[in-house]
């Protein structure tokens, strides 16, 4: 009887253990069927990284539409940088591009004033990139629509905001009013004739000193927002556009213009100023502000 009733402990002992252990073998059986099967986490979500800036992720920013190119009617698709946003002209192989891929990498908006053509400029007749400050804190709207109202008729065909946005008033193969007249001798230094192409409406000369006038009809104007000697210095972003800009034109002609400075052609000029002087001899050895 002893011998039975030992035997029975034993039993309800080993039941009780198993019924003890039982939770624990089964939880681990579980977790290894589920490695086994390969539980993965969505894919579509598995690469996207909350932005903090904007309470978006990055996986779902959509790149800028391209710029509408109103001068040369070819599209592409442009390399857009990580954030979606298309990267900066002076950062990709514009050699190896079109002028409308060059021309969709910025931020242009068209405000083409009839008011401020003066006449036609074929390829043949361009030959300078003149720079200018626009010696106001105004944006580029506001500096175009100053010129399309004050009766000076005076423009140039671009202006480049601090931000990097550009506005362009005068296509590329009209005459804008932006250089002036120049010292006397210029026109035969700098290989321009005055001649019929440009109606001279708004034109009022300044003196003896300064009687040449063929630079308009030889070259593309860029105004940059920037108030001469302020030394508040050009943002990187303007900078960087004036790159892509230039980039740009000799892309639509298919060759490099001479990139000069307002004074070059005037003596006097007060645009541009002292501090983008290294910024211009960049320009004009490599087509970068940062000589790159």
């Amino acid at each position: 009887m002893s011998v039975f009733i030992d035997a029975k402990a034993r039993i309800l002992a080993c039941v009780h253990d198993s019924v003890r252990i039982l939770p624990f073998a089964c939880a681990a059986m579980l977790a290894f069927l589920l490695a086994a099967c390969g539980a993965a986490p969505n894919s579509q979500g598995a690469n996207k990284s909350p932005d903090a800036a904007t309470g978006t992720s990055v996986g779902d920013a959509e790149s800028g539409a391209a710029a509408n190119d109103g001068e040369d009617a070819a599209t592409s698709e442009v390399t857009s940088g990580d954030n979606g946003q298309q990267a900066p002209a002076s950062t990709l192989d514009t050699a190896n591009m079109t002028p409308a891929e060059i021309r969709a990498t910025l931020n242009i908006t068209e405000d083409f004033r009839d008011v401020l053509i003066h006449g036609e400029k074929p390829a043949e007749f361009q030959k300078y990139i003149v720079m200018h400050d626009t010696e106001g804190e105004g944006d580029a709207a506001s500096v175009v629509d100053w010129w399309a109202n004050n009766g000076s008729l005076v423009a140039s065909h671009f202006v480049v905001n601090k931000d990097g946005s550009i506005v362009q008033c005068v296509p590329l193969d009209k005459i804008a009013h932006h250089a002036g007249f120049g010292d006397a001798g210029h026109n035969e230094e700098f290989g321009v004739t005055d001649e019929s192409r440009d109606d001279k409406e708004g034109t009022t000369p300044i003196g003896d000193w300064a009687p040449d006038y063929g630079m308009n009809s030889y070259s593309v104007g860029i105004e940059m927002v920037h108030v001469g000697e302020s030394h508040q210095g050009y943002p990187e972003e303007q900078l960087r556009a004036v790159d892509g800009l230039i980039a740009y034109i000799d892309a639509y002609y298919g060759f490099q213009s001479a990139i000069i400075e307002h004074s070059d052609w005037r003596t006097g000029n007060s645009d541009c100023s002292e501090e983008f002087q290294p910024y211009l001899q960049n320009l004009q050895k490599t087509r970068t502000h940062d000589g790159s």
